[in-house]
């Protein structure tokens, strides 16, 4: 089973970007998906964005994510 997280972008540098999953820092590449910024939400799968997300989107998803699994995201957004 694979499983995608939603990211939100903190930083850009080329084709990597740091993100932010609950608060802890991840890098993602981001060599896959067009047009990544700053403020972003991305869906992060093996350290790689593989698909742009609303933020409507994702916030539904980490709201999902906490009632099946207690995931929690820090209000870094």
């Amino acid at each position: 089973m694979c499983l995608s997280v939603p990211a939100k972008v903190l930083n850009v540098n080329g084709n990597i970007a740091e993100v932010s999953i609950g608060g802890t820092l991840f890098t993602a590449g981001i060599q896959l998906v067009e047009d990544i910024k700053p403020g972003d939400y991305i869906l992060l799968h093996a350290g790689f964005a593989i698909r742009k997300l609303s933020a409507d989107e994702a916030e539904e998803t980490i709201n999902l994510l906490n009632q099946v699994s207690g995931f929690s995201e820090t209000d870094d957004r």
